[in-house]
């Protein structure tokens, strides 16, 4: 079962028009929730995001948002879902083919579940970043899907042998192709501020908010490519790649090419949050 045009139905029914603006234009935004033992993962911190991505490229939602909050509740239930992730997409709808907005737009939801096992493997072992330049846009921070700079890079790292392209503007490091970039040195944990140019993920603010409870110096301001070669530790956050350690960036090896201690602390508080 999936939610399509903003009601259930089965996956098979579901048929987008083409001229559906996040067809032609990718004219939408997105959401992805994790769901563990059942249960939606800061759920309402995703919501808002959804809704505050809409508010910065003018869609109205289609529905109130406690309506998408049982829809999407419904949803999880219904596909008996226990462990995996829930996608959610909101375009501005069906219209004719013009690069300005329609007279009265019809804005169109849809949500489905998969199923899948934690990220086990990175978080347990880390993986291997390369850099790249960060090419994309200036409104990083709305959670679009326009997303074709992140899928050359991701396209990238994966014919390196890599799991992740970790981005740069002008020599300061932004933030991951599909995740969020940390630096430990010492006793300060740092990453780039939340502003235009990074997705402020949920993830991240689950590690920054556990961070300061471990004593650890936060320090949300940018930093040089040197900064990030020259680290203690170096870890990616996201929904789906959780607190995954990098320990190789290109052909430099980062923490002797084992998860740090710091890491792999911020890693336990994490797990305790997640498991309740």
């Amino acid at each position: 079962m999936i939610i399509f045009q903003n009601r259930f139905m089965d996956r098979e029914e579901a048929k987008v028009d083409m001229e559906d603006r996040g067809y032609q234009f990718g004219d939408g935004v997105y959401e992805v929730f994790r769901i563990y033992d059942g249960a939606l993962f800061d759920f309402d911190n995703h919501l808002d995001r959804l809704v505050s991505s809409a508010q910065k490229i003018r869609i109205e939602l289609p529905l109130s948002l406690n309506e998408i909050k049982k829809m999407l509740m419904g949803l999880v239930k219904e596909n008996s879902l226990v462990n995996g992730t829930l996608y959610v997409q909101v375009t501005r709808g069906v219209a004719n083919r013009t690069h300005h907005f329609p007279e009265h737009p019809k804005a169109l939801l849809t949500a489905y579940t998969k199923q899948s096992e934690r990220p086990f493997e990175t978080t347990n072992k880390g993986i291997q970043t390369i850099l790249m330049d960060d090419i994309r846009w200036l409104r990083c921070d709305i959670k679009s899907i326009n997303l074709l700079p992140n899928v050359l890079a991701k396209q990238t790292a994966k014919e390196q042998g890599c799991k992740e392209a970790i981005f740069h503007r002008d020599g300061i490091v932004t933030e991951g192709s599909s995740s969020n970039v940390f630096i430990i040195n010492g006793n300060d944990l740092q990453t780039h501020p939340a502003n235009n140019l990074i997705l402020n993920g949920i993830t991240r603010r689950n590690i920054i908010g556990l961070a300061s409870g471990l004593g650890l110096n936060v320090k949300e301001k940018p930093y040089g490519v040197e900064d990030l070669l020259a680290s203690d530790e170096v870890f990616v956050t996201s929904t789906t790649l959780e607190v995954s350690p990098v320990i190789g960036i290109d052909s430099t090896v980062i923490a002797d090419g084992q998860p740090g201690p710091v890491t792999r602390k911020l890693q336990e508080r994490f797990e305790g949050r997640v498991l309740g």
